[in-house]
């Protein structure tokens, strides 16, 4: 049997494609789909079926574009109340393909219709070899129990205990755990690195299957949990109706610097992609810089929402098809366009670049002994608690696109995260604000660490 994991890092997104004979099986498809054709093409194979383990909610999938391009079923299930054609399927169902066999799982908890795909290559085993877990089951972590509307997070972590006792504890402990997320995920809190572990390493070292009483389950399951963006919900959405194909975009339109300046002025956010550096050292007045580099897609949905219709700013055309797809992959499709000759063209049209200050950990460990700039840590709260600078004050990220930091705007402020990326976007968003005496922390707390730098740990307590 073929196997193979696709995993887009910027989503920390894990797809896969299953061959037996001459068919294929596509689990969780990312939105662009043209990577599973071009497997099938190399492998000889024709891609019939598609399962969805549940309705993502952090990106959007191509399940709907793949199945019209190959004419193959789609299998969600039953509970997702699903409006493209599809296959409904519930608990025990079972498809056959090839000398391999798929059986699902009804696993609810992450969601109402999550299930899980348990594996089995006859071919060399009448037994099962692998599952597929979804969002049920991470390595070393579970699904998240709070993106219902129809069931509150303690209903939820239930279902969601009661589905890994029973069903995925029941398995075999060589059974290999193949999730659809991995480290970085908003989905669960505490996965590790890892792309794939099994029953029996999960049973021993994941802290979720270590509690033994559903009651404990519960409450740790729905105690801190982290954030819940606000394009979750439409996401799932999206996914319940199945999203149009890429190629159904429109052209992006070429913007004059003349008319992203009027644009600005009425708060059209302007979405600066290039590498933090690039940004910092001369940006278009009231833009923000979400690099390509990082999660670029996950902070512009989580900052900008899926409704925002942002100008892009880059340097190249492979920047701006890069940050088009990678966009479209979490929902943002209707752009306004993108400044026509990038931060050059705004230059030569007349108007002055803006410049952003970067400082050192060294730099800031001697104004902090003068007393002369405030410490603003956007990391989020588990990332805090686990080490801080001393005298710090903690504003997480995935909170500006609600509120800024109460802080007035004359004061000083340096800016960190874990390594640099997460507090350039927060620079962006303050000095858009008004907030001009901000500078940007070099390499984060990462840095502050490796330069043996003092810190402390402790509960979060915000600005």
């Amino acid at each position: 049997m073929y196997f193979e994991q696709f995993y887009l890092g910027c989503l920390a997104h894990a797809s896969y494609m299953l061959g037996s004979g001459d068919e294929a099986v596509v689990v969780d498809p990312q939105r662009d789909v043209d990577i599973y054709l071009n497997a099938a093409e190399e492998q000889k194979l024709r891609i019939r079926h598609i399962f969805e383990t549940h309705l993502h909610a952090d990106f959007v999938s191509g399940h709907k574009e793949l199945a019209a391009r190959t004419g193959a079923k789609i299998y969600i299930g039953t509970k997702a109340g699903a409006t493209f054609p599809h296959v409904p399927v519930q608990d025990r169902f079972e498809l056959h393909f090839g000398k391999a066999r798929i059986m699902v799982l009804e696993t609810p908890g992450h969601t109402s219709e999550s299930i899980c795909l348990l594996v089995t290559d006859e071919e060399k085993s009448s037994r099962p070899w692998a599952v597929l877990t979804g969002d049920t089951l991470f390595i070393g972590d579970v699904g998240r129990p709070d993106l219902s509307k129809n069931f509150s997070p303690q209903q939820l972590a239930g279902m969601l205990y009661d589905s890994l006792h029973t069903k995925l504890l029941a398995l075999a402990n060589d059974v290999v755990v193949y999730p659809a997320h991995g480290a970085g995920s908003l989905c669960g809190r505490n996965m590790r690195a890892e792309k794939s572990s099994t029953i029996g390493t999960e049973r021993l070292t994941n802290y979720a299957l270590q509690i033994k009483s559903r009651e404990e389950f519960i409450q740790q399951l729905t105690t801190n949990l982290p954030v819940c963006p606000d394009y979750f919900l439409r996401d799932a959405e999206i996914n319940r109706e199945g999203a149009a194909a890429l190629t159904d975009l429109p052209e992006l339109p070429a913007i004059p610097a003349i008319e992203l300046k009027s644009l600005i002025e009425q708060a059209v956010p302007a979405l600066d992609v290039r590498p933090g550096d690039r940004f910092s050292a001369g940006y278009v007045p009231g833009s923000i810089n979400i690099a390509l580099s990082g999660q670029f897609a996950t902070w512009a949905a989580t900052i900008l929402g899926l409704s925002s219709r942002p100008v892009l700013i880059a340097d190249t055309p492979e920047q701006l098809e890069e940050a088009r797809m990678r966009l479209a992959r979490v929902g943002i499709e209707d752009l306004r366009g993108f400044l026509a000759g990038g931060s050059g063209a705004w230059q030569q049209a007349g108007f002055a670049l803006a410049e952003l200050a970067q400082m050192t950990v060294e730099g800031l460990q001697a104004r902090l002994r003068e007393n002369g700039v405030r410490v603003l840590d956007v990391r989020r709260e588990a990332e805090w608690q686990a080490g801080h600078i001393a005298g710090a004050h903690w504003w997480p990220l995935d909170k500006f696109n609600t509120a800024l930091p109460p802080i007035e705007k004359s004061t000083p402020l340096a800016v960190h995260c874990k390594s640099g990326y997460r507090s350039m976007i927060a620079c962006g968003l303050l000095r858009r604000a008004g907030h001009q005496n901000v500078v940007n922390v070099i390499g984060g707390f990462d840095a502050w660490q490796q330069a043996q730098l003092p810190f402390e740990t402790g509960t979060a307590v915000g600005v």
